[in-house]
């Protein structure tokens, strides 16, 4: 029987599980699915193409490629969209990992049309729109690589991290202290995402309210390409 792309994403997913992305080479795979390593390649270009497909398979339940953002409530669903996508990528060891870098596939392209041309209705131009997405998408990854190096490390750790007589003498740092040592992942995701989607907020009010062009009061200008 021919060997179907489905099941190579499959396995290598199962693998990524069980190896980690420095295990996931493309002669252990061929191994695993019983076939030599050329017959790979009839279903993807490189290794690049294969993590983007990998990429593409853990985040389709999570966020259906047929779902239609809604201008009046863009908010909402970029939060719930950055939610869904940080809860898939935790799914899988590695996951973050797996996803930094990978570009949209042909199959995906249709949905990000459709959430572009919501936030242009919100009150986006195409580019700044574009630039929504991709500064969520980036947070989300550079979260998850974090969370999930910060959780694998864990068993490693002699003691829990910055313990108390480590902070004696920096007041400001033991208030905090639950925010350095990272004690709820979901409120400090969720603290960084409000302050972006709100700043992407005044973006619709500043390009709406003027030229492009205009200042926004901290030495910025917005008639950058």
């Amino acid at each position: 029987m021919a060997l179907q792309r489905d099941e190579v994403v499959r396995t290598a997913l199962r693998l990524l599980n069980e190896e980690g992305i420095e295990g996931l080479t493309t002669r252990r795979l061929a191994r695993e699915l019983g076939v030599q390593s050329p017959a790979l390649y009839w279903h993807f270009k490189s290794k690049r193409e294969l993590l983007d497909l990998m990429a593409e398979a853990m985040l389709a339940e999570a966020l259906p490629p047929d779902r239609e953002p809604d201008p009046e409530h863009w908010p909402e669903w970029i939060a719930a969209d950055a939610r869904a996508k940080r809860g898939a990528l935790l799914a899988y060891r590695d996951g973050a990992r797996v996803h930094a870098g990978t570009l949209p596939t042909e199959d995906e392209l249709p949905a990000v049309e459709a959430q572009l041309g919501a936030l242009c209705r919100a009150g986006l131009r195409p580019r700044t729109a574009l630039r929504l997405l991709l500064t969520v998408d980036r947070y989300i990854m550079g979260w998850v690589t974090e969370e999930q190096a910060w959780r694998q490390d864990a068993a490693d750790r002699e003691r829990p991290p910055f313990p108390d007589d480590v902070l004696r003498g920096l007041p400001l740092l033991r208030e905090a202290a639950d925010v350095l040592r990272m004690t709820d992942h979901d409120a400090d995701f969720e603290y960084g995402l409000r302050v972006m989607i709100e700043g992407f907020r005044a973006e619709i009010a500043r390009e709406a309210a003027g030229p492009a062009g205009a200042g926004d009061g901290l030495g910025w200008r917005h008639d950058h390409p």
